[in-house]
């Protein structure tokens, strides 16, 4: 096995991740995965990420060319483009971080984070989020999400990884977390 790092850059590799996104998505697996795997929430489409990643890198773990694993990344003035996450965009205009707004720190958004069920324990999460924040470090402060409450495999995971708590809602159907990762 020949774990490697790169950004997503060919219709491939965006194929890659939607084929990984869908084997976890919520609306795809039973009660039981989404409490003992975690879950992604959100689905993205081919031209979505290539539009994210004229932005920013898009991290994917590669083993002999297959994606086994992503971080994406997206910028708040995309927060149209995906409908299902406005509600989480308006929760970041309002969001504090160390005492001030969000708003006026230099964030980028953690689009999705998921590994491969059968490269999960390896370490790749932490592998795959310090190599977005190498490639970012230098333009931002922060990379700022929100986890589904009841998703305990990815709260645990992130806070791991050293993300805070910021703040939190309730959509009306999901309770969430709003969470921050220094860059720094």
């Amino acid at each position: 096995m020949s774990i490697t790092l790169d950004v997503a850059c060919t219709e491939q590799h965006f194929e890659q991740i939607l084929q990984l996104q869908q084997q976890n998505w919520l609306g795809a697996i039973s009660q039981s995965q989404q409490v003992n795997e975690g879950f992604v929430f959100a689905k993205h489409t081919v031209p979505l990420l290539q539009k994210m990643s004229t932005y920013l890198p898009q991290v994917i773990a590669l083993d002999g060319g297959k994606v086994i694993g992503y971080n994406l990344a997206m910028l708040a003035s995309m927060r149209e483009e995906l409908p299902i996450l406005i509600p989480m965009f308006d929760e970041f205009e309002k969001a504090r971080y160390k005492g001030s707004p969000l708003k006026e720190r230099k964030y980028f958004v953690g689009g999705q984070v998921c590994v491969d069920k059968a490269y999960r324990g390896q370490g790749l999460l932490k592998k795959l989020y310090h190599a977005t924040r190498d490639r970012l470090a230098d333009d931002y402060e922060l990379c700022v999400t929100e986890i589904a409450v009841n998703n305990a495999i990815s709260l645990k995971a992130h806070a791991k990884m050293g993300f805070e708590v910021i703040g939190d809602y309730h959509d009306g159907a999901t309770h969430w977390n709003v969470v921050a990762w220094p860059l720094s």
